[in-house]
């Protein structure tokens, strides 16, 4: 319910926030359709994945990085290369792992809370580490930006990721079973 009433309030918000540079300054007389509000959602949508992929770029550049871009908008490159079996949906893997914010906060780091093992497209993880997982080979060391669709999307994770935010993930893939 919580992530409902957040989504609806952004919704709102941003259909408001769109409809503020109208020329017309009339007195709304009618409720807002479902067309247009779907159209606002839309254009709120693409304006927002527009920002979180000029300020990923920027971060790259800005750490001269040359990383690569999958269709989905994750962003990454490899720190090292294993020698190990390559990793498929439905294993599970084992791995070390550091989650940061753009800002350069630390959120999450096995080095604290331990290795996080994962079964690849099973788990209740972000969409964008399966995704990751499965360019892995036991032994790789992946650096990965995580758009915020990719991550934790419109509501965050509640507790130190905020919403809509791009994360920054450097993932050793450890073990395969």
């Amino acid at each position: 319910m919580r992530e409902l009433l957040k989504i609806s309030s952004f919704l709102l918000l941003s259909f408001l926030l769109l409809s503020c540079g109208e020329e017309e300054k009339k007195p709304r007389t009618r409720p807002y359709t479902t067309e247009e509000v779907k159209e606002a959602s839309k254009q709120m949508g693409q304006w927002d994945s527009q920002r979180q992929k000029d300020e990923i770029e920027m971060y790259i550049k800005n750490h001269g990085w040359e990383m690569k871009e999958t269709g989905t908008g994750l962003y990454y490159m490899y720190m090292k290369n294993g020698a190990g079996e390559a990793a498929k949906d439905h294993d599970q893997v084992f791995v070390s792992y550091k989650v940061f914010l753009l800002s350069g906060t630390l959120c999450y780091s096995s080095e604290t809370d331990g290795p996080r093992v994962v079964r690849i497209g099973s788990d209740y993880v972000e969409s964008g580490l399966h995704e990751a997982l499965k360019m892995m080979k036991v032994g790789d060391q992946l650096r990965v930006i995580l758009p915020s669709h990719l991550a934790h999307g419109l509501t965050g994770d509640d507790d130190k990721i905020p919403p809509r935010s791009s994360v920054l993930y450097e993932i050793e893939l450890l073990e395969k079973k």
